[in-house]
């Protein structure tokens, strides 16, 4: 935790490219990997969508990231990452990160992966969207990363009890 968040510039679905001090909220930042085929992402669009509205009402940036090889996996090719931000209507810049060197910079794992930053742009969640898996939890699940992004939003502080995300793992290149 307090780890800096590494730079970007990156292009995106609705034909910008953006940086992170672009993306950056006032009071916080949160920058996801997720991408277009993973069920683990797909069972929780919904509620990511939900998250990122009710963040950036509070002063929070958001962005996503989509660093899978699209040659080995094709559906998450920058073509179909258009296809899904625009029909799922993306409140949110979708990010290319076609030589994966972002992901690597952040340490991303799987998707969806969540890194929360404070105001100052320094980590202070690493965790979960909720307990849902590859099919979506109840409604009334608790909604960890809102809650923790909306403490950090607060007080600039993560919680000390993180629990990690669980997803598909991020499709490196080979070599």
């Amino acid at each position: 935790m307090g780890w800096p968040a590494p730079d970007f510039r990156l292009p995106a679905t609705d034909g910008e490219t953006y940086s992170l001090s672009d993306v950056a909220g006032k009071n916080g930042t949160l920058v996801m990997f997720i991408c277009n085929h993973c069920p683990y992402v797909l069972a929780v669009l919904d509620r990511i969508k939900r998250d990122a509205t009710d963040l950036l009402t509070l002063g929070v940036g958001v962005a996503a990231i989509c660093a899978n090889d699209a040659t080995t996996y094709p559906a998450d090719s920058f073509e179909n990452m258009n296809k899904i931000a625009e029909r799922e209507a993306f409140n949110f810049p979708y990010l290319h990160d076609e030589t994966q060197s972002v992901a690597r910079a952040y340490h991303a794992v799987c998707t969806p992966d969540f890194f929360g930053f404070n105001a100052d742009l320094k980590l202070q969640y690493r965790g979960r969207l909720d307990a849902s898996r590859n099919t979506p939890g109840p409604n009334d699940l608790r909604r960890d990363l809102f809650q923790a992004m909306r403490q950090i939003a607060q007080t600039g502080k993560g919680p000390k009890d993180q629990i990690p995300s669980m997803g598909c793992s991020i499709k490196w290149k080979a070599g």
